[in-house]
Order: C-alpha cells, then structure tokens, then sequence
C-alpha cells in the first residue's frame, strides 16, 4: 500500500476501489453450492438522475447485499432501469420539438428509431451514478424493462391472462391525462384537497318562469349536460316531476330525474348530470337512459360538441363561462370551495374522467392468495403497520386499467379482423386463429394491430421473476427465487408491491420475496418532502463530492429509523465525514508507533484487550438483532459509538506506550485484530474507508480483501470486565472533570484514595494501572479514613478522594454534595415506586425484577454515603 496520507481524502481512494472490486469479480453472482441472497433493484426511470430518494433505498440494498456476502452467502443484487412509458415518451417529444419535429408529422416506427436514440444516449446515466454510491450490484445482470427478455415475458403474460379469462377490454369511465394524452390507473392518480370555485348556476325550468339553482366546480361541462337529478324524497322538488329544464348558454331541453345517489344537503340538493366527464354522472346516465355527450378533446380543449368554445383549453373555457353566465343572468353567485382534485402522477395535469374502451385486468381473481400471503407474514412487512394499508387495498381492489395510449412501451399483443379481436403472442399466431374463423384467404395485412401499449407497471410486476429470465429457463429462477428482500418505499405499496405478490402467485405459485422493508420519505428538517419546486432536494453527486459516499451513507442512515421518514440534515453527512477522519486517524497513530521486537505484553494490555473484545462480541451480539430487525439506524449509530468512544478514546488510550516508547508486538496484533473487525463490521455501512484501512493494517495476500473477508461472529462476553471497566471510566472521566473544575493542570500527576470496602475496584493491579495512566495520578491508594485537602469522589458507591493542594470552598462543595442528594434520592423513589407496583412485580421477568431490586440497593447506598459526605463536611 502508499503511504499513509495526513488527511483521509475520499477521491483517492473510492473510485480506485470501485473498479478493483469490479475487475475482481466480487459483484458477479451465479449459482451454486452456496445459500443464495438475491435482491432485485426497484427499477429507476430511465429518464431518471440520482436523487435523495436513491440514495436512501439503495444504500440499504448495498448495506444488505455486502452484509449476506461477509456472511458467506451468494449475494446476487440484480440492477436494471424502467423504460416509463409516459415520461421518457415527454422528453422524446420534447427533444423532437426542439429539434421542429412534431411526433404527428413521424410513423411509429420513426418515433420509436428516435426513443430508442435518445435511451442508449442518456438511459444508463444514473446505474453510473449509483456506482459513485458504492452500490455493489452485479451489472452483468443489468436488466431493462423493455429489452428482449423483459419484452417477451410481458407479451407472454398477457396472453397467457388472456386465455385464462383474467384479462378483457371494456368501454368504462376511465382517468385521462390530458397532458399525457393517454389513460391512468388509480394508483396513478394523486388526490389533494385544493381550493377551487364553486359556481352557483340558474337553470330554467321548461315553461314556467322557475328556476333550480345548481352549484358545480365544473361549469366547462355545463354544454355536456344530459339532466338535472334530485333526491326522490325532496319535497323542494316534488312539483317537478315529469318536468325538462334548460341547459343554459346551449338551451338544451333535458330531463329532470330523480335518483337516491342525490345528497340532499350538499349546494342545493340538485345536480347537474354530465355522463361522458363525471363517473358517478356516468352511472345515473346508465340508470336514466340519459344522453352521453362528450365535449372534451383528448387534450382538455373544447370539440364541436360543445357548440361553444370550440378549441378553447377547459381552463379557458371556464373562466368565459362564469362571465358568460353572469352577463345573462344565471349566475348566482361563486365562491371558493375546498374539495380532492385528482392530478397525473407523471404530468401533474387535472385528471379529466372520459369514456373510453381500454384493457383491464381482473385483479378480483389474483388477488387472494396474495392477500393471504402478508396477513400470514408467510411475506414478512417491516415496519409492520404497513399490512393494514395493503388490506385495505386488497380487500377494495378494483380492475387495473393496463392500456395507455402511447407509442414507448410494449405493445399491446391484441390484433383486429372485422369485429374481431385475437390474442397471441406473434402476428402469425394471431393470423393463424383468425384463418380458422375466417378462412385461409386471410392476409397477414389484414390484421391491425392495437395501437396501445400498456401500463409501465405492467412489466415491474414481473420484475422478481424476468429478472432472472424465469419465463425463458428454470435454472436460475430456482436458485435465486423467491428473493430474499425488496427494498422500495411505502408510495408504491400499490402500484408495485401487491402487484409483484400477485404475478409471483400467479406464475410461479409462490411468493417473489421473502420479506419487505419499506423506506420512509426523504424530508428536510420542516418535514416537508425533497422536491426540485421547493428547492430543498439537494444534488446527490455534489454531497458524494463534498463529504464522500461514506459520509454520505453514514448521514443518510443516521438519520433514517427504522420505516419512518428521514430527516435529513448535511451536518449528518459532514458527521459522516468527521467519522472516517477519526478512523484514519486512529490508523496512523497506530502505524506510527514503535514496535518492540522482544518486549513481554504488560498484564494490563492484556486486560483491556479482554474488555475490548467482549465489548465487541457484545455489540456484534446486539446488531445482529438489530439487523435482523432492519434497524439499520441503530446498527450505524451503535457502531460509530463503539468506534469512536470504546476503541478510539478508551482503549488506543490504555494501550497507547508512553512517549517515546515502543509497543509490544502481542498488544499491537490485539489492535490490529480489534481494527480489523471493525472494519468487517463497518463494510457494508461505509465501503470504502474500511477498505483502505484494511489494507494499510498489515500486509495482505492477493484478494485478501474486506469486501470478502468474514463478519465477525460473537464470541464470550465476560460481563464482569465489561462492569469493572465501565466503573473504571466513571472514575476517570470524574477525575478529569475535577481537574477541570478546579483548574488543575490535565497531567499533573495527582494521589487518589478510596476508603476500604470489603470489594474495591482497585484490588486488581491491572485496573489501578489503567487508572493512573487513563487519569494521569501518581498513586491509587486503599485507606482506612480519607485524607484532607482535595475533592471526595463517589463512584459505583464507593468514596474516592482526589488529593491536590488547592482549598476546598465548602459552600460550594456543600451545594455539589446536596445536588448530588438530591438526584440520588429522585432514582431511589422511582425505582421504589415501580417495586412497590405489584403488576409489575407479579408479571415482569424475573431477572428484570431483580435488576431493579439491585437498582434500589445501589441507591439506598449511594444516598447512604453522600449523606455521610454531608455530616462530615458540617463539623
């Protein structure tokens, strides 16, 4: 290795160590004797940069996948991007436009030679950019939703629901993006309570001079109106039976009708019915026999329907109808009115409900066994809480809407002759049905093709099964599936999760995953989530460049409980940073120390490798747990504690030789041994750092390397030691408060006492030792009274005196003394009040018990002593 470099400068090192991993193989997975650990990436958009939210999901997917390989397991992360029909077909237009194409002067063919350009150019960016991350996948494994493989599996599941009578089209109210130009699911509808008008509308009762007042947020419709429906049982409308009304600005004579959907305390009780652009008008029309006028284009303007406004935007439209209908009369009154408006995931335009034949999938006939399979934990959620939402949504399940009108995407394996529709995987197939119907003089040409293609979604919900080419060959889907986790965000628990549940089902009869941990939404300190339009989200590379990936995964993860939102702060990264400074800081004082060549370990070195090993195998012991738990959290933040505090300020201190000293080679291999752990265990958090550290540590074989070395297993803890050194650095740490308090120089060598007892922390020579060096005194000493001139010291109920020649002020000593007091005695009535609770008693473990019967004991001795402390000081 180089030379160790004063500061630790992360563009040195990471991406030297990226490709070294790389060009070794270590990525690569392919089955064999081992156990496997599969994950499949959530997909990113192929139009998609790197952002927060990435950096969140896919470091816990790195930090698990490193994890599994340490653990000797055959860790395959399958990394892929989605073609996303809708947005990648925006920038393909808008590039076009740029250039003066429009996509209607261009074939199909044409357009997609463009889509295609415009993916190999810019669709890999941000699988790059994951790489700046440190994410470990296997790219020779990179998948793409529309690539061969992927494109044949979804044309082949199509079909296949198809021919089971799971899968039809119909002409149903559908969500239109009129932005998109093309049909939404549900799920890709976003509701907002947002502040609109209400408009109070005059219509004219057919030959009386009456009028029914109508409140409507959409007035634009008013020229599609086919009725005007009030409650059955509304005496304010009972004269009106077998009456028509007049439609206003198009003076249309339709019906009033009476139906139960009516509510009666909503405006005024009467509704305007419009059936080609509202879902519930929609079914009243069907229940009425009603009209069903479209007056909408597919890109929200006005068509010739509508008799008025033609070609005019629907936002247009409507602010030209309010002062249309105030001129004449018929508006009332308008007034802002708080109600859910619906608007495109992708597009973020209005949602316009239309009339449309599209493709659905019966989700009614997958969706049990799915159901069953979390509600069972048979798929394990974490957090939790998240299986109520998925019930919820399962046991509403409507049919998934799956044709979008669009040219990026797969298309639509459905081809027409006459009135007929054929459903094969090739065109041949197709024609092949069709001449069995038709005769054989039936042509190839004759065959149209739907125009559609689907649902982007369409092909991720196979995304577990096509990622290991599971509809071409068996051999790796049987390794490697069902995958161990998906690692993706609570946002797409519809839209992705259920879905890839019920295709696992569907095609394979098991389950896709093992379990599922759902990320929290990446928010800045407000709260508020990340986005480009607050101008909170900030540039993913730039941190990576600013405090490196492992600053950046530190603060992204210290921040990040388990399932709950992160809120992120770049003081965390920077924390991240200080982090890998410290630990390359505690490499160099390790390798600058002089190594003695025949020197015999001190006992006490020994003794502090004892402690340091057991508090190692304790916290190893403790995140496993928190590991199996995905507390993730908690694994960062246990490990950056013991890093920092247990072995870089406590035991490099009590190991550490004396100035100009050397160190003896046994103590300096308990250090490196420690080190070489922490850096094992340290790896899939922060990558890199450990990485190099393991190597400047000692000498290394070819591909001894810590990417592939073994996480550390918990051996014995010996909790005496762990106890004897914990009342150690309370000693010491009160030994150096008190310096600072009296303003004592910090290595003066100063006496300490401690009155005999019949257990005295300092009977083992080795922890006095350690005690002087840690507290620089010249002497510990067991007395049968205490001196004077100095400070008592009271720790783990044992009394101290820390002589200097410095007077005491006893008022001030009094005051510690009492505050002291005073807290102890608090402790004492807690503790007692929870004993003295029989439930608790009578139901709690009893080693619980028996810890707060010890706590009692300590407390009415610690409150004994400083009550002594006190009498002493008054006489």
């Amino acid at each position: 290795m180089s030379k160790i470099t004063t500061r630790y400068n992360p563009k040195d090192v990471e991406d030297r160590w990226y490709a070294y991993w790389e060009d070794r193989g270590y990525f690569y997975s392919e089955p064999d004797d081992r156990e496997a650990y599969s994950i499949v990436i959530p997909p990113p958009n192929v139009t998609g940069i790197l952002h927060m939210g990435h950096m969140l999901n896919n470091t816990v997917q790195d930090i698990l996948i490193r994890k599994a390989r340490l653990d000797g397991k055959n860790a395959c992360w399958v990394p892929g991007t989605d073609h996303a029909s809708i947005a990648t077909e925006a920038k393909v237009v808008r590039m076009l436009r740029e250039q003066g194409i429009k996509k209607s002067d261009l074939t199909r063919e044409e357009f997609l030679d463009y889509a295609w350009a415009w993916k190999e150019k810019y669709g890999g960016l941000i699988l790059q950019q994951l790489r700046k991350l440190g994410a470990s996948c296997d790219w020779q494994r990179t998948a793409f939703t529309m690539d061969e493989s992927r494109s044949s599996a979804v044309i082949q599941a199509f079909v296949d629901l198809y021919n089971k009578g799971k899968l039809y089209r119909d002409y149903r109210m559908v969500n239109w993006d009129p932005q998109g130009q093309t049909v939404l699911s549900n799920e890709e509808v976003i509701h907002n309570e947002e502040t609109t008008q209400l408009c109070h509308v005059r219509y004219q009762v057919e030959g009386t001079d009456e009028y029914i007042v109508i409140a409507t947020t959409r007035p634009e419709t008013i020229m599609g109106d086919s009725a005007v429906a009030v409650h059955p049982v509304d005496p304010r409308y009972e004269r009106y039976r077998g009456k028509n009304i007049i439609v206003p600005i198009v003076h249309r004579i339709v019906p009033i009708v009476y139906d139960d959907y009516v509510d009666r305390e909503f405006g005024t009780g009467a509704l305007k019915i419009t059936p080609a652009h509202d879902p519930n008008d929609y079914e009243i029309g069907k229940r009425h026999d009603l009209e069903t006028i479209n007056i909408l284009n597919p890109d929200g303007t006005l068509n010739a329907n509508a008799k008025v406004y033609i070609g005019e935007d629907r936002e247009i439209a409507r602010k030209k109808i309010i002062k249309d209908l105030e001129a004449s009369g018929q508006l009332v009154k308008v007034e802002d009115y708080l109600h859910s408006v619906g608007r495109s995931e992708r597009t973020q335009a209005v949602v316009e409900p239309r009339l449309s034949l599209q493709w659905y999938v019966d989700m009614k006939s997958l969706a049990e066994p799915a159901l069953k399979a979390v509600m069972t934990d048979e798929i394990e959620f974490f957090p939790k809480q998240q299986k109520n939402t998925y019930r919820h949504w399962m046991t509403n399940i409507r049919d998934w809407c799956i044709s979008r009108q669009l040219w990026w995407g797969h298309r639509i394996p459905a081809y027409y002759f006459k009135d007929d529709v054929y459903v094969a995987v090739t065109k041949d197939e197709a024609l092949e049905e069709a001449r069995r119907k038709h005769g054989a003089d039936i042509s190839a040409d004759q065959l149209t093709q739907d125009d559609d293609v689907l649902d982007t979604w369409f092909s991720s919900w196979l995304w577990p099964i096509t990622c290991f080419n599971g509809f071409e060959s068996r051999r790796e889907l049987e390794y490697y599936y069902p995958t161990s986790i998906l690692v993706t965000g609570w946002d797409i628990i519809f839209l992705w999760v259920a879905r890839m549940v019920m295709a696992g089902y569907e095609w394979e009869g098991v389950k896709p995953f093992h379990q599922v941990y759902f990320t929290g939404m990446v928010r800045d300190q407000q709260r508020r989530k990340m986005s480009k339009s607050l101008g909170n989200s900030p540039d993913a590379l730039k941190l990576i460049a600013d405090f490196g990936a492992d600053g950046v995964r530190f603060g992204v993860l210290s921040s990040s409980p388990a399932g709950g939102d992160l809120l992120f702060d770049e003081k965390l990264c920077e924390q991240g940073r200080n982090f890998c400074n410290k630990m390359w800081n505690a490499l160099r004082l390790i390798k600058g120390w002089d190594v003695a060549t025949t020197s015999a370990q001190p006992q006490e070195a020994v003794y502090a490798a004892q402690w340091i090993n057991s508090k190692l195998n304790q916290l190893i012991h403790e995140t496993n747990k928190d590991y199996e738990d995905y507390r993730l959290s908690d694994v960062t933040m246990k490990l950056y504690s013991f890093v920092w505090n247990d072995f870089c300020s406590w035991y490099l201190e009590m190991i550490k030789p004396a100035y100009r000293a050397s160190i003896d080679p046994e103590t300096l291999e308990d250090v490196v041994r420690v080190f070489e752990k922490i850096c094992s265990l340290l790896h899939p958090l922060m990558p890199f750092i450990t990485e190099e550290i393991w190597h400047h540590l000692r000498d290394r074989l070819e591909g001894d390397d810590c990417m592939v070395s073994q996480y550390p297993q918990s051996k014995t803890i010996d909790h005496t030691i762990l106890q004897k050194v914990e009342s150690l650095k309370h000693i010491v740490s009160t030994v150096r408060e008190t310096r600072n308090a009296k303003q004592l120089k910090p290595k003066e060598p100063l006496n300490l006492y401690v009155e005999a007892a019949p257990y005295n922390l300092v009977k083992n020579d080795h922890l006095a030792i350690l005690m002087c060096k840690m507290a620089f005194l010249d002497s510990v000493k067991i007395v049968t009274s205490l001196p004077e001139n100095g400070s008592s010291l009271l720790s783990d109920n044992e009394k101290y005196f820390l002589q200097y020649d410095v007077h005491v002020n006893p008022e001030e000593e009094k005051n510690r003394i009492e505050n002291d007091l005073k807290y102890a005695r608090g402790f004492v009535d807690s503790v007692s009040k929870k004993l003295s609770n029989e439930r608790f008693v009578n139901n709690a473990p009893v080693d619980v018990v028996n810890r707060e019967k010890k706590k009692l004991a300590d407390g009415l001795d610690r409150v004994r002593i400083l009550e002594e402390n006190l009498k002493k000081l008054a006489k």
